[in-house]
This record gives structure tokens, C-alpha cells and sequence, in this order.
């Protein structure tokens, strides 16, 4: 029955004159804790002249020093309720609320809410009982009978919903029945959970998974569990069930991690099965946290014929300076048992070092490093691993740079390392020193007054460069086996000077007139000289070690402008204009011949034919061009628009640009002072984007010169042969690239985007959640993206001298590479990749996944039955992290 607005009104005032005395016990309350029981005295400092200010009710004693006077206010305490609280205890409801004095009880009715500290409690009925310092919260039903407001807490990061909780403010102790809570990513109902502690929970008749259901589709049922807030999560004797159903295996006990960021714990191994290995444990190892700058991960790779893998990563940082990890890989590859045929073993190791400064630890200098370094064999004999497998080339740098004077002063010292995973050379650069000056103006005044004069634009500035180097090769053993003074032989060093002289005139209309002078300096450290055995017919090579220079000077007037054209169709049209730009440059040089003394003419074969060679071939730096230049240098650079009506925006003249032509550029040079060969090849480079999806570059180097039947240029053009041709193309490349993609079907879930607890990931894991991405694309399927494909063309080819001078030999390369998926249903998606090489018509490398959403779980099938390894794996798991080793798998990989 329904309360009249007088009765209302009497319930209100009875409310008022029950709470007055209450809020009087807990002002009083409240001020006594304040105190803690004690007299305080409060010291007020003023100045002389004031007067003291007396506080009624309280007694006051004035003392004058020789400067200040000192005022003593006495005030008295409350003895402290025992049964205080450490703080406010708020609370309202929907309905009403009944406070019961005798009892010292308070009762909340209709969607009762009351909070404490960090405590948050809302219920459909909540009883406080002050005496004891407890909360009580129950569900309530309607008229029909339904649950209606069963009780929810929330504690810090914790939350649960139960038909109903018994709480203890002061001890933090609580009982609860029917109870769902969340821990992390885990979800647990019990019959009851006991709170012990602020931290700490039992639970009995437990269920716990990660699936976010009411009704979820697999769980883990336990008579006894314990979790520690944010911690972990321990249980007894464990049975899973999947909708609904147990299964008849159990678990004699679980661990579930609940905290998020850095722990120490093992690492799950993934069990595998191979026609090459054996049978095989892979990943099995341990991370251990050595300290918040340090840890340490250690994994391993055991297969039953004999092999086995060991990975040691450790990891440093230190914030806001520094961060970096190391990488250490051992395999010992043993394929098929020992006396097959097929048999195989081989040693191999790898080691990465991977380093970045922040920049603000230490303005103006900065330190990484970047290092891969291995046996040459190492990257084939990784399993399920194509890309790895068909890597050949590997490097390395290392390198520390500092910048002074304003930015004026620049300089940095490397390291280099590279390898040919082929040919098994390794090229070692080191120690390499850097120095640059920017541009500076010696004649330009510190305190310019108007308009600068034209000499106060002349601009000096330097580039200088060291370089040392040296070589070896692996053998076909998986350590390097060499001879010290083998390396020796190989080292060599170098240095170059570069000073740059220039002057910027003020332009001349639409044209900028730049001249320029560059001196150029080189040192090197051996010279090589061919001559030509007639007795071996063949040309031998001496080295001669020692300190060697050559110089080189240039001048140029150089100038440019743009020209701009536009056809315009008419704004009525669906095209309504094309504008051309064009930009040409020109240049006036002159080069002393400086470097004639530096080449010479030697024997090539039996037939006497000779050709020129650099004293300094094959050195660090390349010789300088012998001959005389004066000439000119020229080029043009095109771009290419089109504006059309915007189909996708109504308003009136709505337009866009489409790029048909982002650059088309051609350079190069003719020699007035050359009595031969006087035109410079054509350089030719091109970039456009088609539809704003289709990428194409392309470069090309084009001769327009014949050459002999040894393969030396004659002072002939291509246009004057017996068949037509502008050049003769000596080097180029082409690629194009496109990809498509469907419209999202919704849109990426938010949660999903947010960052996690870890503030830094590591360069090691993020190389081998990459690794593990590629191999595994199924399990990363996007279905929101109906279909997805991308598709890659490459094409490249080099005339390179034949090694016995009889010719040129062409190398040609063309591949394309494909990857693509597409759902078969909502719920099924399909995809792969392909690598197609079309110099050898082969399919080098081919990939298939099927991958089946199935909410908190996924079905992954990865298949690749063409490449160095062909492999296939399956595999059931859940999609929850602390529940990643927990699948089904079945992986089989056949080393080709």
C-alpha cells in the first residue's frame, strides 16, 4: 500500500528527529579521533603590534617576547568510540530508509547504495549494523517473482555479483552465496567465497573460465579454490566441461596467473611431431625477473633424433635513459637418424644485440645498436620459419653520434657488419668516423641591418668520412674457421674530404641561379696494380700497401624554375582539368683532370686488347673519374594532376585531385671537353600511384653508347647502329604493388586498443611475436575484413663485365607475392600467401590457414605444402593470455 503525502511528510520528520541524534554520536566520534584522546596546544606567531584575538569559550595565556607575542589556546577531547570506523560510511536507496537506535541498525530498501573507502555496495535491501561494524546485502523480487537488484561489490579492482554477502568493516572479512566475480581475465562462480583479508579469497563448488557468458562454453570445476587479488589463482582437484558436459580427465591442481605486467613462471612447451626431428618439445624454458631493470628468458628445443635448440634472451632497461636485450641461439641440427642417407648435422649459432637511448637522457648524444651476426647456415635449418629460411643477407650497426655547437658540429662513429648467407663473406666495418660542419657564412655580419648583400650568402661547409674494413669467409663448417693473417690481407682503410663552397645569387625572375665549388680529398691504404702474365696468359694482381692520396675539384653554375601548364575541360564536366608541371635544371661544370696519374692501361687477353683500370680498385672509396669535364648536366622533372567533380561530396563545385603522375625525372650530363664518349648514360626514375591503390616505381640506367665484342664502350650511338635503339638499358627496376580490402564490418572493439600494464616491450619478444605472427596467420584472422589481398611485382637486371673482359652478362630477377584472405561464412575465414619466382618458374614458397571463430575459443589450421620446410599444424585454444598454452595441437614439418 502506498504511503498519502501526510504520511510522507511524518515519515520524513521522524527521520529528521532519529538522525539528529546519530549525526551528534558521529560528529562526536569523529572530533575525539581527531585528537586521539590528547590536549593540544596551539601556537599562534604575530607581530608586536598586534593585538591577541581571544576565541570564546577558550581559556588564553599571553606571553610577550622581545619581538612577538605568543597565544596559548587550550582545547579539550572526547574519548574515542571503540567501535569507530577509519572513515565515512555513505550510503541513499530508492525507497526509504529505517534506523533502528536500540539496535543500532540501519536499514536500506529499493536500490540500496552505500559506500566505504575503496568498498562500493549495491543491493536490492542493505542492513548496517553499527554495533558490529557489518553489511548485509540481499536481492529482492517483484510481484511476479523475479530477482531484482542482486547485490554487487566492488573492492578496488575486484567485482562480484551474489544473492547475497555478509561484510566486516574493520576485520575486511566476508561471506558471500551464488557469487559470479571477475579476476583479470578470469571469471569465477562459486557457491560461496569466504573473504579473509583484504587480498585473499576461498571459494567452494567453484567454476572458473574465461569465457564471458552466463552460460559459458568450457569451464574448469573445482570442489576448493584461493585467489589473491590481482596475484594468482590456486585450485585443488579441477575437471573442464564444455557446454555443460565433463569430461572424465581432471587436473590435480592449477596455477593461474592474475597479475598483469613482469612475473617470473615457466614456459609451456608446444608438443610437435616431425618426418626430420623426430618428436619434439619446442619452447619449453623459463622467464625470471632478476630485478625491475633486469630479466632473463631462457628457452629450449628438444627433438628425438639428437637435436636440439637453446635461445638465452636477457633484457635491460632503465627508464627514461635507456633499454635494450640481447639474444643468444644455439641449434644443433640433427635430421634423420645417424647412417641414413638424408643424413644431417650441423652446428649453428646466432647472436643479436639490440640497444636505443631516449632522447632526452642526454641531449645532443645519442648510442644504438642494431646487431645480427651468425653462421651462414643458421636462417635454413630454422623449422616453420620461410621467411628466415630464404633470408640471405644479414646486418649489422652500431653507432654513437654526438652534435655540438648548435647543431653547427656533427659527429658519429660506427660499426658495420654484413654477410651473404650464400657465398658464406662476411664484410666488417670498423671503427668508421663521421664528421660533418653544416654550412656556415664567414662573411655574413653578426648583426645584419637590412637587406643582406649579395657575398654574405657564401656558405662553407665540410663532410669527412674514415672507414676501415676487412673480410673472410665461412667455410662449410658451422664455426668460423679462418686464417689470422688472411684477415689481415683484407684489411684496408680510407678516408674522403669533401669541402663545399656555394653562393645564392637572388633569383633572377622565375629562375635561381646557384654557382658552387667542391674540393674533394681521398685517402687510401694500398694500391692494386694488374698486369699481364704472358706466360699464364692471364692478368695477375699485386697489392702494395702504404698511404696514397687523390684530389679532385669541380665548379658549377647551376639553375632551375618551374613551369606550370593547365587544360582546363570546364567545371560542368566529370573532368575538369590536367595541370603539367615541369621542373628543368641545368648546370655549367668544369673538373680538372686530377686523377689521370691514378689509371693505366693493361693487357686483357691474348689478342692484345687493353682497357683502363684505377690504381685504387676495389679500395674502401672508389677512384676518382680520370679525364677533363666542362659541360653541362641537365634534367627535367615532370608532375601530372587531374581535378575532377568529387562524386562523394554533394555540395556544389565539391573537387578533387588525383595524382596521375607523382615524378618523372631524366638526367644527364655532355662532356665538351671529352674527345670521345661525350654524352653521360640517361638516369631515368618514375613513381606513381593509380587509383590511390596501385603503387608503381621503376628506375632504369640507360647507355647510348655501343659497345665492342669484348664489352668496351665506342664512341658510336645506339640511334646510328644497323638496329634502331635509343640506349642500351645497363641496369633497372620496377615494382608495383596493390592492396584491397573490403569495408569493415563494424568497427575495431575499443577495449581492444587499450595499452597494457607492460611500458616497454622488448625488442626480442617483439621479434618473436612477429615470427610467431607469420607463422601462424590463423590464429590472427580479422573477421570484421570480409576480404583482404595484396599483391606484389618485382622486377630487377644488371649488365655486369664478365670476369675473362669478353662481354657483359645480364642477371635478371622477376617475382611476384600474393597474400590474401576472404570469410567463407561469419564465422570461417580462409587465406594464404605465395611466393612465385619467375626467373626460374618456380613456386618458392606457398601458405594456407583456415581459421574458425568460436567466441572465448579458436580453431587454427596452418598449412605450408610448398617451401624449405613444408608443414602443417592444427590447433584449439583459448583466445584469454593466461590460458595461451592450454590447447590442443598437432604439428608436422618435413625439412626439404
Amino acid at each position: 500500500m502506498k504511503a498519502t503525502s501526510r504520511e510522507n511528510t511524518a515519515n520524513v520528520l521522524r527521520c529528521f528527529l532519529w538522525f539528529f541524534p546519530l549525526l551528534f554520536i558521529t560528529c562526536y566520534s569523529f572530533g575525539q579521533a581527531s585528537t586521539n584522546g590528547r590536549v593540544t596546544d596551539s601556537l599562534t606567531k604575530t607581530s608586536a603590534a598586534d593585538t591577541t584575538k581571544r576565541i570564546p569559550g577558550k581559556p588564553t595565556v599571553t606571553t610577550k617576547t622581545k619581538d612577538t607575542l605568543i597565544s596559548k589556546i587550550d582545547t579539550f577531547s572526547l574519548p574515542v568510540s571503540a567501535d569507530s570506523l577509519d572513515g565515512p560510511v555513505s550510503y541513499e536507496a530508492a525507497d526509504s530508509g529505517v534506523l533502528d537506535i536500540p539496535g543500532r541498525k540501519f536499514f536500506l530498501y529499493g536500490k540500496a547504495h552505500t559506500t566505504y573507502n575503496t568498498l562500493d555496495l549495491k543491493a536490492g535491501r542493505i542492513e548496517i549494523d553499527n554495533g558490529n561494524s557489518t553489511a548485509k546485502a540481499y536481492f529482492v523480487k517483484d510481484t511476479a517473482g523475479k530477482v531484482l537488484d542482486r547485490p554487487v561489490l566492488k573492492d578496488g579492482d575486484m567485482e562480484s555479483e551474489s544473492d547475497s554477502m555478509f561484510y566486516n568493516f574493520k576485520t575486511q572479512r566476508g561471506l558471500t552465496k551464488s557469487t559470479y566475480t571477475k579476476q583479470g581475465e578470469m571469471f569465477v562462480f562459486a557457491d560461496r567465497i569466504k573473504k579473509i583479508d583484504a587480498q585473499s579469497f576461498y571459494a567452494s563448488m567453484g567454476r572458473f573460465t574465461t569465457c564471458n557468458l552466463d552460460t559459458p562454453h568450457f569451464a574448469f570445476k573445482a570442489r576448493k579454490m584461493k585467489l589473491v587479488n590481482n596475484k594468482w589463482a590456486y585450485s585443488g582437484l579441477a575437471y573442464p566441461e564444455f557446454e555443460g558436459i565433463p569430461m572424465p580427465i581432471g587436473l590435480p591442481f592449477g596455477i593461474y596467473p592474475l597479475s598483469q605486467g613482469r612475473h617470473s613462471g615457466l614456459l609451456a612447451p608446444q608438443f610437435t611431431a616431425t618426418e626430420s626431428f623426430g618428436l619434439g618439445l619446442e619452447g619449453l624454458g623459463y622467464y625470471k625477473v632478476l630485478n625491475e631493470n633486469f630479466d632473463l628468458t631462457v628457452r629450449s628445443n628438444i627433438y628425438s633424433y639428437g637435436g636440439y635448440a637453446i635461445n638465452l634472451s636477457p633484457t635491460y632497461r632503465v627508464r627514461y635513459k635507456y633499454n635494450g636485450g640481447v639474444r643468444f641461439n644455439f641449434q644443433n641440427t640433427r635430421i634423420n637418424f645417424k647412417g641414413d642417407p638424408d643424413f644431417v648435422n650441423t652446428k649453428t649459432f646466432n647472436f643479436s644485440w639490440n640497444h636505443s637511448m631516449d632522447s632526452k637522457a642526454r641531449p645532443g648524444t645519442n648510442f644504438s645498436a642494431n646487431v645480427n651476426f651468425g653462421s651462414t647456415q643458421y636462417n635454413r635449418f630454422i623449422p616453420n620459419n620461410n621467411q628466415l629460411n630464404f633470408t640471405n643477407q644479414i646486418a649489422s650497426s652500431i653507432q654513437y653520434s654526438k652534435t655540438w655547437g648548435d647543431g653547427k658540429y656533427n659527429m658519429s662513429v660506427t660499426g658495420n657488419h654484413s654477410q651473404n648467407n650464400q657465398t658464406g663473406q662476411y664484410n666488417v666495418s670498423l671503427p668508421n668516423l663521421n664528421m660533418t660542419v653544416n654550412t656556415f657564412y664567414p662573411l655574413q655580419q653578426k648583426e645584419s641591418v637590412g637587406t643582406a648583400k649579395w657575398y654574405e650568402k657564401l656558405g662553407i661547409g665540410y663532410t669527412g668520412q674514415v672507414l676501415n674494413q676487412f673480410s673472410f669467409f665461412d667455410s662449410d663448417s658451422p664455426y668460423l674457421k679462418y686464417n689470422l693473417r688472411e684477415i689481415i690481407d683484407t684489411m684496408q682503410w680510407g678516408a674522403q674530404h669533401q669541402i663545399p663552397i656555394s653562393l645564392a645569387l637572388p633569383a633572377l625572375g622565375p629562375i635561381t641561379v646557384s654557382p658552387s665549388v667542391t674540393f674533394s680529398e681521398r685517402w687510401y691504404g694500398q694500391q692494386v696494380l694488374l698486369s699481364w702474365n704472358e706466360s699464364g696468359k692471364k692478368v695477375d694482381t699485386t697489392v702494395t700497401k702504404g698511404f696514397y692520396a687523390s684530389r679532385e675539384m669541380s665548379f658549377g653554375m647551376g639553375a632551375q624554375t618551374a613551369i606550370f601548364g593547365t587544360v582546363n575541360f570546364g567545371k560542368e564536366k566529370r573532368i575538369q582539368a590536367i595541370r603539367h608541371v615541369i621542373r628543368p635544371s641545368i648546370s655549367a661544370n668544369y673538373k680538372p683532370d686530377f686523377a689521370r696519374k691514378d689509371h693505366y692501361t693493361v693487357q686483357i687477353d691474348s689478342n692484345k686488347n687493353t682497357d683502363r683500370f684505377s690504381l685504387y680498385r676495389g679500395s674502401v672509396f672508389n677512384a676518382f673519374g680520370e679525364g677533363k669535364f666542362g659541360g653541362l648536366s641537365f634534367g627535367v622533372q615532370n608532375n601530372l594532376e587531374m581535378k575532377v567533380r568529387d562524386k562523394k561530396d554533394t555540395s556544389a563545385g565539391a573537387t578533387k585531385k588525383i595524382r596521375l603522375l607523382d615524378n618523372l625525372s631524366i638526367n644527364s650530363a655532355y662532356n665538351f671537353m671529352a674527345d670521345s664518349l661525350q654524352l653521360s648514360p640517361f638516369s631515368i626514375l618514375m613513381s606513381t600511384t593509380l587509383f590511390e591503390k596501385i603503387n608503381i616505381t621503376g628506375s632504369t640506367s640507360v647507355d647510348p653508347y655501343q659497345t665492342d665484342s669484348i664489352g668496351r664502350r665506342i664512341n658510336k650511338y645506339m640511334w646510328n647502329a644497323e638496329k634502331f635503339a635509343l640506349g642500351r638499358f645497363t641496369s633497372g627496376s620496377l615494382s608495383i604493388g596493390a592492396s584491397f580490402q573490403s569495408k569493415k564490418k563494424e568497427d575495431d572493439n575499443k577495449e581492444g586498443a587499450k595499452e597494457t600494464n607492460d611500458d616497454y616491450i622488448t625488442p626480442d619478444e617483439q621479434l618473436r611475436q612477429q615470427e610467431y605472427i607469420r607463422s601462424n596467420p590463423a590464429e590472427f584472422a580479422d573477421f570484421n575484413v570480409p576480404w583482404s589481398l595484396t599483391v606484389a611485382y618485382a622486377l630487377s637486371f644488371t649488365q655486369q663485365r664478365k670476369p675473362d673482359y669478353s662481354g657483359f652478362t645480364t642477371s635478371t630477377f622477376q617475382s611476384v607475392n600474393m597474400n590474401g584472405d576472404f570469410n567463407l561464412t561469419p564465422k570461417w575465414k580462409m587465406g594464404g600467401s605465395m611466393f612465385y619466382d619467375l626467373t626460374t618458374r618456380k613456386l618458392q614458397n606457398l601458405t594456407m590457414f583456415l581459421s574458425r571463430e568460436l567466441h572465448c575459443w579458436q580453431l587454427s589450421i596452418n598449412i605450408v605444402p610448398v617451401g624449405l620446410y613444408r608443414s602443417f599444424n592444427i590447433s584449439i585454444n583459448p583466445k584469454s593470455a593466461i590460458l595461451r598454452d592450454l590447447k590442443v595441437n598437432r604439428t608436422r614439418f618435413f625439412y626439404n
